[in-house]
C-alpha cells in the first residue's frame, strides 16, 4: 500500500518562491564562486524560503540552524559526548555541512552570541576552512559548501548587531514583502485559497503595513497572511481567521487590537 500522503505530496514539492528583483541571479553567482551570503530582510517575508528554493535549485543538501543567544560555539562546531563507556566525538551542524559540501544557513545570526559567531570567519573568507581545536585540525570545506546567513535589520540595536569584521565576508541580498500582484500569488498557493481571498488578505496586509504613527513592532507578514488563508481554507471565516492569526499576534493591548479590529472591518469584503 502506498503511504503517500498530501503531507508527503507537500513536503516532496520544490520550494515555491517567486523572485522580485535579481536576488536568483546574485544567489547563483555568489554560488558558482562559493561565495557566502548575507540575507537582510523583515520577519516572514520569505528569506528562508528563498534559501531552500536556492538549496533546490542548486541541488545542494541544506542545513538550517537557528540562532539564539544561549548559542556556543561548540553547537555549530561539534563536541565530545559519552555513548555507553566510550567518549566520541560527533560533528556539529557546520561541520556536516562543511564535509558534505552543503549549503549551511544560520538564521537570525545576530541573535548568537558575537563571541561564537566569529567562528564562521575562516570558513567565510578566501580560506574557505573550519577550525576544529577540540579534535586539533582544520577543515578544508568541500566543493559545493557554502554559508548563507540571515538577520532583521529592524531588530539591530547596539547588543545585537553584526560585527563589520563578519559582515565585510559577505554578499549581501536585501528581501522585502513582494509587490501586491505576486503576494497574492504567493499566499494564494501556500494558504491553498482562491485569488480573491489571497487578495483581501494582502489588501489587509498593506494597510497595517502603512499605518500613519503605528504602535505595532512588527507588521502583518507574508507568512501571517498564509496562515490566515489556512485558516480559511480550514473552514474559518475570513474575518475569523485575521483575527486568530494576524490581529492578534501582532499586539496584546486591548486598544491596539480594537482599532486592528475596526481596520480589518473597514478594509476586508463583508461576506
Amino acid at each position: 500500500m502506498n503511504n503517500v500522503g498530501p503531507a508527503a505530496e507537500t513536503r516532496s514539492r520544490p520550494p515555491f518562491y517567486r523572485p522580485t528583483g535579481d536576488e536568483v541571479k546574485v544567489f547563483h553567482a555568489a554560488a558558482r564562486r562559493g561565495l557566502p551570503v548575507l540575507i537582510k530582510g523583515p520577519t516572514g517575508c520569505g528569506k528562508t524560503r528563498f534559501v531552500e528554493a536556492m538549496a533546490h535549485e542548486l541541488g545542494r543538501e541544506l542545513i538550517t540552524v537557528a540562532g539564539h543567544e544561549d548559542m556556543t560555539s561548540a553547537d555549530l562546531v561539534g563536541r565530545f559526548l559519552l555513548k555507553g563507556a566510550e567518549t566520541v566525538w560527533v560533528d556539529g551542524p557546520l561541520t556536516r555541512a562543511v564535509r558534505q559540501g552543503a549549503i549551511f544557513y544560520l538564521d537570525e545570526v545576530v541573535e548568537a552570541r558575537q563571541d561564537t559567531t566569529v567562528v564562521i570567519h575562516p570558513i567565510a573568507d578566501h580560506r574557505r576552512e573550519l577550525p576544529v581545536d577540540r579534535l586539533g585540525t582544520t577543515l578544508s570545506a568541500a566543493p559545493g559548501f557554502q554559508l548563507v546567513i540571515s538577520y532583521n535589520p529592524g531588530y539591530q540595536s547596539v547588543l545585537k548587531n553584526l560585527k563589520e569584521s563578519t559582515r565585510q565576508r559577505f554578499v549581501a541580498i536585501t528581501l522585502d514583502f513582494p509587490p501586491a500582484v505576486t503576494e497574492t500569488e504567493v499566499v494564494a498557493r501556500e494558504a491553498d485559497v482562491d485569488i480573491e481571498i489571497a487578495d483581501a488578505l494582502v489588501t489587509l496586509g498593506n494597510a497595517i503595513r502603512h499605518l500613519d504613527a503605528s504602535p505595532l513592532r512588527e507588521v502583518s507578514s507574508t507568512r501571517m497572511l498564509i496562515l490566515a488563508g489556512g485558516l480559511v481554507a480550514g473552514g474559518l471565516s475570513l474575518r475569523s481567521a485575521v483575527q486568530s492569526a494576524v490581529v492578534e499576534v501582532l499586539s496584546d493591548d486591548p486598544d491596539v487590537i480594537r482599532a486592528l479590529g475596526e481596520l480589518v472591518d473597514a478594509v476586508l469584503p463583508t461576506r
